[in-house]
């Protein structure tokens, strides 16, 4: 299928943007789509919550992948799970889409933020978004809180599953034969998504064996 974009331009004048990225297929489409689009970015990948180590790598290292296949700069940020775990006390039984999930969406932006303070970036975004699995109004809301930090930078919500974004996003991860990433991410979301899978017939998670270009189709 031909992938038809629209050309997109960044708010107010800025020149350049700082996208965070959670996982390759999710920031597919809005690499590919800015690329087109010829707009300067780099990708900050800053993820504490990822568990466990494995998964983590993975997803890293498709993104690292997918990024210089572009030639696309890409910042590797600290994987600190303890700073993650000690701001989640409390907060372990919540469900997706919670305070949790907020907790943890702040924790990436605040990051994300900063580096732009401290390395010239005036603009941020993230490809959190395009997933219809996540709420884009909690993540809207904690990136312009995140920047809000900040007087010179600016939070972008732009609406990446508009005009098939979402349907170009699994197009490219199955092109490009993408890590296919069956829960969220942190080790809560796991617990949850096992529960559920072994309450209904179904096996327990198997890490790092599932991509687009082997999946088997599944109720």
């Amino acid at each position: 299928m031909t992938i038809q974009r629209q050309k997109i331009e960044l708010p107010l004048g800025h020149n350049k943007l700082l996208l965070h990225s959670c996982c390759a297929p999710c920031s597919g489409e809005v690499m590919e789509a800015l690329i087109e689009s010829e707009i300067n970015f780099s990708i900050f990948f800053y993820n504490p919550n990822i568990h466990p180590i494995k998964e983590y790598l993975i997803r890293k290292e498709e993104n690292i992948r997918f990024a210089e296949k572009h030639n696309i700069p890409f910042i590797d940020a600290d994987y600190d799970t303890d700073n993650w775990f000690a701001r989640a006390k409390g907060m372990e039984n919540e469900p997706e889409r919670g305070i949790r999930c907020t907790m943890c969406f702040d924790m990436r932006f605040e990051r994300t933020a900063l580096y732009a303070y401290e390395h010239g970036f005036s603009l941020i975004s993230s490809s959190l978004g395009i997933s219809r699995w996540k709420n884009m109004t909690q993540i809207n809301d904690c990136g312009i809180r995140a920047a809000s930090h900040y007087p010179e930078i600016q939070y972008w919500d732009y609406n990446w599953r508009k005009n098939g974004g979402s349907s170009r996003m699994i197009e490219i991860s199955k092109r490009e034969e993408f890590y296919q990433q069956e829960y969220c991410g942190c080790v809560y979301s796991l617990r949850d998504t096992n529960r559920w899978r072994m309450s209904n017939g179904r096996d327990r998670i198997k890490l790092g064996v599932k991509f687009y270009s082997n999946a088997m189709e599944e109720d």
